[in-house]
C-alpha cells in the first residue's frame, strides 16, 4: 500500500536529501504533492485504528518478550501463538519445531503493531536495538553478513495476522541490496541476471509499499522496456534491460519523494517494518476485516526471515499449494508454481503458473519431498493446509503453512472425510465451517437443459454459476451493484484493492492467473463463483471492454461465468437450484444430534413452507396473514373491509375473505404435514392495505377533468377521505396489531374461524398429518390486550370443532416485542401458553430507532464504534438481550411449560442463535434459505466457542 510519511522518517531523511545536489523549483510542487498525500493517508490510518490514544513525548518502553525467532530446528514459538505471533509467525514456528525446512528468521509481535498505534506510528529505538541482535543471529546462522558487500544476507519482511488475510496487507522481497550488496550477490551467485532481476523486484516493492508510490508507476516503465525489445515475459528481460529499468526505478524514486533509494540496509528494514504495520490499516485490509468480522484491534505481526531465490535459474522455483482441493474438497495434492520467479509472480497472476504434478517430472526428489511434508503437516494441524514453498538451486525451503481457505462446499466434504478419516471428531467437524457460509450451498448451478453459448474457457477457480453486467472496475463494480445491477466484475488480473468490487460483483473473471491466484483465493473465500486464466480473452481495462475472437463485451453487456466448470458464457444463462451432496446430509445430521434448539421457519406461502421442509426445518415459527391480503383478487375485499362505515358491512367484506384465508391455511398444513404452524393474527395499520394517498390524489383531478359520473368521483372521494382518516405520524406506534384486533374483534374472529375451518378440513381428509395450531397476538403490552383477544379465538375454535366435529391442538400465545411486555411477562403468561419474541420491533422499541430510517446515522455509529454491531441483524444482548432474559424468567415462574421462541430476523444470525441457546429458547425461526444456518450455529452453540466463533 503507499505508505505515508512521517515527521521522524522525514527528519531522518534530511541529511540524505542535503547531500544530494540541488533540485530544480518545478521539483518542489509534485514532492509537496506526494508528502501531503502520504501525510493525508497516515492520518486516515491512526483514525481507523480501534485503539488509538494521543502518544506522550517520552519514548516508551516495551515490555516483556516481542521478538521470536525461528530457525536450526528449534523457536521460541510454537503453533498455539496465533495471538502474538499471527498465523503465519505461529505457523513458521510450528515448522521448525517439527524438523521442516524453514529459512530462518524472526517474528515482531502483535503487541508491537497495537503500540505503534497507540504512540502515533511511532515505535522505541530500543526495538531497532533489538532487532539487530536478532539480525546478529540470521548472520551467524546463515553464515553472511547484513549489509556486508561480498557475501550479502538478504531479508523477507512480511505481515501476519492471527486471521488469514490473503493479500490485504504488505509485503517487501530482497531487502538488503543496495548498490554495493548487488555486485557482491554477483559474485557469489555468478549470476548477474538474478542479481540484478532481484534489484529491480525490491526497488520496485520498496518504492511502493514503503514510499508510497502507485504500482502501474513502476509497470508502466517495464512494460514500455518489454515492447521496445518485443518480448512478452519478464524472463526474458536482459541483464541490460534490468540495469535500464533499475535507472529507471530509482529516477521515478527521486522525483516522486525528493529523495534517493535508501542504500542502508537497517534503515530499509525499520521503514519496510513499519509499512507492514501500517497496512494494517490500508484500506483493502480495513473492507476485507469488516467482511470477514475480523475485529480490528488485533493488529499484525512481521515476520523477517532470510531469503531464499526462486529466480536463480531454471532449478529454482516457487509455488503455493493445499494438501486438499480447495474448490472440490477432493484428497487430491493440489497447487501450482512457476519455475525461475519469486513468490509474488504465483498469486499476483503476471504469469500463469503449471499445475503442480508437472514438478513431479522437472523435479522428482523435490517433489516426493514436499509431499511428504505436507501430508505430515495435515496430520499435525488436523486440517487442510495452505502452504508457500520456494526452490533455490534443487533445496526445498517450506515459508509458510496456515490452514487453506476453501470454499463451503469443500468445507463441508473435507469435514466428513475427515472424520472418516479417523483425524477428528464431528463434534470438531461441525465447528470447521462458519455457519453463514452455508448459504453458499444454495446458490444457483448452470440449467443442464439450456442452450448455451461457450465464447471462453478458463480454470474453475470457485464454482456456482452468475450472470450480470460486465465492468471492469472494481469502482464500478461497486457503482453498478449500488445501482440495483448485478455484475461481474472481469479484470486482467485482480489485485488486493479489489476487494470492494469483487465483494459487490456476482462473479469474477479474470485474463490471467492461476487456481492459487489472488482472484481464485478471494473468491472461493467468499463464496463468489470465479473463472480465472481465461487467456482467449483479451481485456482492455481503460477502454472497458473485453475481446474474445470476434466478439466484443463492453461495459453493461451481459455474460454468465460457470465456476465449476471455468466457462464463459454470452448473455443471461437460466439457472437451477443447487444439488446438495451426501457429505451435507451426513454434516447436517451431525449437527441435529447435536443441537438443543428446535429450527422452525418464516414462511407464508405453501411454496415457502415446502422449501424450508426441504432444509430441515421443524415447523413454522411465523406466518404473516397479512401478507396473504395483497393478492390482485383480494386487496379489493381488504380495501372493501376497510372503508366499510359500520360492523355489518365489515363482515361482509371479511366473508368473502374467509375463504381465501382457509385456502391459504389449508394449503400450509398439508406442506407442514403435522409440524406445528404459529400463525400470526393482522399487525400492519389498515392504512397500508390502501392506495397511495398522491395516486388517488391524481386519479380524483383525472375523474374531475373528464366529467366520470358523480358516483365514482364521490367513491374515490371516499377513499380519499378514508386514507386521511387512517393517516399517522408515527405508523410503528399506532394503530396495529391487537390493538385493531381489539378495535374490530371481527377481523380476529374472521382469522380464528380461517385457521380452524382449515385445519378441521385438512384432519378430516388424508392428504397430510393433523395439523398443530399455534395462534400468536402481535403487540400485546398488557395482559388484558392478549385475554381479550384470546377470548375470541378461544370462542370461534370451539364452534368450528363443533360444526366439524374434529379436535385440533392449538396453543395461543403472543409476540413479545414491546418492552412492557417483556417486562410484565409473568402476568401475561397467565393467558399465554407460548413467547414468540419478536426481535425487529422489540429493538425497534427498545433502542428507538426506525428501520426504515435508521440507515441514515446506522453506519455512522458503526464506523465510529458507537455500535459494535448492526442490532437489526445481530441481537443486541446488553439491552434488548436483557428484556429477553427477564421475560423468559417472569414467563416460567408463572407457565413452568410455556414454550419460547424467537421469530425477528435475529433468528437466523449465528451469534444471535448461540444467545437464544445460552437464554434457554426452545427454538429459532428463521427465513427458509437460512434454516441450514440456524441448524449449524444451534449446533456450535451447544459445542461453545472456536476458532470460527470466536472473532
Amino acid at each position: 500500500m503507499p505508505a505515508k510519511k512521517e515527521k521522524k522518517k522525514a527528519k531522518k531523511s534530511a541529511k540524505k536529501r542535503a547531500a544530494t545536489k540541488k533540485k530544480p523549483k518545478e521539483k518542489a510542487a509534485p514532492m509537496k504533492k506526494a508528502a501531503k498525500k502520504k501525510q493525508e493517508k497516515t492520518i486516515r490510518a491512526k483514525k481507523t485504528f480501534s485503539k488509538i490514544k494521543t502518544a506522550e513525548k517520552p519514548e516508551i518502553g516495551l515490555k516483556g518478550k516481542y521478538i521470536y525467532y525461528f530457525g536450526g530446528g528449534n523457536a521460541e514459538g510454537h503453533g498455539n501463538m496465533k495471538d502474538i505471533l499471527g498465523g503465519k509467525g505461529a505457523g513458521l514456528a510450528e515448522m521448525t519445531n517439527t524438523g521442516v525446512p524453514v529459512p530462518p528468521g524472526f517474528t515482531i509481535t502483535t503487541d508491537v503493531c497495537k503500540l505503534f498505534y497507540e504512540n502515533n506510528m511511532e515505535l522505541p529505538k530500543s526495538l531497532e536495538e533489538e532487532m539487530k541482535k536478532y539480525i546478529a543471529r540470521l548472520e551467524n546462522s546463515a553464515g553472511m553478513g547484513f549489509g556486508n558487500k561480498n557475501n550479502p544476507l538478504l531479508v523477507s519482511v512480511r505481515s501476519g495476522a492471527k486471521f488469514s488475510m490473503p493479500g490485504m496487507m504488505d509485503t517487501v522481497l530482497n531487502l538488503g541490496l543496495n548498490d554495493e550488496t548487488l555486485q557482491g550477490l554477483i559474485k557469489k551467485t555468478d549470476n548477474e541476471r538474478f542479481a540484478y532481476d532481484s534489484y529491480r523486484r525490491f526497488i520496485q516493492m520498496f518504492g511502493n509499499v514503503v514510499l508510497g508510490i502507485d504500482k502501474p508507476e513502476f509497470e508502466e516503465i517495464l512494460e514500455k522496456r518489454k515492447k521496445k525489445q518485443r518480448i512478452s515475459l519478464d524472463t526474458e528481460l536482459t541483464v541490460d534491460d534490468l540495469k535500464y529499468i533499475i535507472k529507471k526505478f530509482k529516477n521515478l524514486i527521486l522525483e516522486k519523494t525528493g529523495e534517493e533509494f535508501p542504500q542502508d540496509p537497517m534503515d530499509q528494514l525499520v521503514r519496510a517494518r513499519d509499512a507492514v504495520f501500517k497496512s494494517w490499516n490500508n484500506p483493502r485490509a480495513i473492507t476485507y476485516r469488516h467482511l470477514n468480522n475480523i475485529p480490528s484491534g488485533l493488529g499484525t505481526a512481521v515476520n523477517i526471515q532470510t531469503m531464499v531465490f526462486g529466480n536463480m535459474g531454471d532449478n529454482s522455483a516457487t509455488g503455493v499449494g493445499f494438501t486438499r482441493n480447495p474448490s472440490t474438497g477432493q484428497k487430491e495434492f493440489y497447487g501450482e508454481y512457476l519455475t525461475n520467479a519469486q513468490g509474488e509472480d504465483v498469486v499476483a497472476g503476471i504469469r500463469t503458473p503449471r499445475h503442480i504434478s508437472n514438478l513431479a517430472k522437472e523435479m522428482p526428489k523435490v517433489y516426493k519431498q514436499l509431499k511428504e511434508i505436507t501430508s505430515k503437516l495435515e496430520k499435525h494441524y488436523r486440517d487442510v493446509q495452505d502452504f508457500e514453498f520456494t526452490i533455490q538451486d534443487g533445496k526445498l525451503y517450506l515459508l509458510q503453512t496456515r490452514t487453506g481457505k476453501r470454499t463451503t462446499a469443500a468445507a463441508v466434504k473435507i469435514a466428513v472425510d475427515m472424520v472418516k478419516e479417523n483425524l477428528i471428531e464431528k463434534e470438531e467437524a461441525l465447528t470447521r465451517v462458519e455457519p453463514e457460509n452455508l448459504d453458499q450451498l444454495l446458490h444457483p448451478m448452470i440449467d443442464p437443459s439450456a442452450t448455451v453459448n461457450v465464447i471462453a474457457k478458463g480454470l474453475a477457480a470457485s464454482p456456482g454459476a452468475a450472470s450480470g453486467a460486465a465492468v471492469f472496475t472494481a469502482d464500478d463494480a461497486v457503482r453498478f451493484s449500488e445501482g440495483g445491477n448485478d455484475v461481474i466484475l472481469v479484470r486482467q488480473e485482480t489485485n488486493p484493492d479489489d476487494i470492494h468490487g469483487m465483494n459487490a460483483a456476482r462473479g469474477i473473471l479474470t485474463a490471467r492467473g492461476g487456481m492459487t491466484s489472488h482472484a481464485a483465493v478471494v473468491a472461493r473465500g467468499m463464496g463468489k463463483c470465479c473463472v480465472a486464466g481465461a487467456e482467449d480473452i483479451k481485456v482492455y481495462e481503460v477502454d472497458k471492454k473485453m475481446i474474445v475472437g470476434g466478439t466484443v463485451i463492453k461495459e453493461g453487456d451481459s455474460i454468465t461465468l460457470n465456476g465449476s466448470k471455468g466457462e464463459v458464457m454470452l448473455g443471461q444463462v437460466p439457472t437451477i437450484a443447487p444439488q446438495l451432496s451426501g457429505e451435507f446430509a451426513t454434516f447436517m445430521k451431525w449437527a441435529d444430534e447435536i443441537r438443543r434448539l428446535k429450527v422452525r421457519t418464516n414462511a407464508d406461502t405453501p411454496a415457502d413452507a415446502a422449501q424450508a421442509v426441504a432444509f430441515g426445518a421443524e415447523g413454522i415459527g411465523l406466518c404473516r396473514t397479512e401478507h396473504m391480503f395483497f393478492a390482485p383478487e383480494r386487496i379489493s375485499i381488504v380495501q372493501e373491509m376497510i372503508l366499510a362505515t359500520d360492523e355489518i358491512a365489515r363482515r361482509e367484506a371479511l366473508d368473502k375473505l374467509l375463504p381465501f384465508q382457509k385456502n391459504d391455511f389449508k394449503a400450509i398444513f398439508i406442506a407442514m404435514d403435522g409440524r406445528p404452524v404459529t400463525i400470526r393474527t393482522i399487525d400492519p395499520p389498515l392504512h397500508e392495505f390502501l392506495p397511495d394517498k398522491n395516486q388517488t390524489l391524481k386519479e380524483l383531478e383525472t375523474l374531475k377533468e373528464r366529467k366520470a359520473w358523480e358516483d365514482e368521483i364521490a367513491e374515490k372521494e371516499k377513499v380519499l377521505h378514508r386514507i386521511e382518516e387512517l393517516h399517522e405520524f408515527n405508523p410503528m406506534l399506532g394503530h396495529r396489531g391487537c390493538r385493531l384486533g381489539i378495535t374490530y374483534p371481527e377481523i380476529t374472529e374472521m382469522q380464528a374461524r380461517a385457521i380452524f375451518t382449515a385445519a378441521c378440513e385438512v384432519a378430516k381428509g388424508r392428504k397430510a398429518k393433523a395439523p398443530v395450531v399455534e395462534i400468536m397476538i402481535p403487540l400485546v403490552g398488557i395482559v388484558d390486550e392478549l385475554k381479550n383477544q384470546r377470548e375470541i379465538i378461544d370462542r370461534a375454535a370451539e364452534e368450528v370443532m363443533k360444526k366439524h366435529k374434529v379436535e385440533i391442538q392449538y396453543l395461543v400465545g403472543t409476540m413479545i416485542e414491546v418492552p412492557r411486555g417483556a417486562l410484565t411477562a409473568d402476568e401475561v403468561a397467565e393467558f399465554a401458553e407460548f413467547f414468540s419474541f419478536g426481535t425487529n420491533d422489540l429493538t425497534q422499541m427498545t433502542f428507538a430507532y426506525s428501520r426504515d430510517d435508521s440507515a441514515r446515522f446506522l453506519n455512522v455509529y458503526l464506523k465510529k464504534g458507537i455500535l459494535k454491531e448492526d442490532p437489526f441483524v445481530t441481537l443486541d444482548i446488553t439491552g434488548v438481550g436483557e428484556l429477553i432474559r427477564i421475560a423468559v424468567k417472569k414467563g416460567r415462574n408463572t407457565r413452568n411449560d410455556i414454550k419460547l421462541g424467537i421469530c425477528g430476523e435475529h433468528g437466523g444470525d449465528p451469534d444471535s442463535i448461540r444467545f437464544c441457546n445460552e437464554v434457554g429458547l426452545d427454538y429459532v425461526s428463521a427465513s427458509p434459505f437460512r434454516v441450514p444456518i440456524a441448524r449449524l450455529a444451534a449446533a456450535q452453540a451447544v459445542l461453545g466457542e472456536t476458532e470460527y466463533t470466536q472473532k
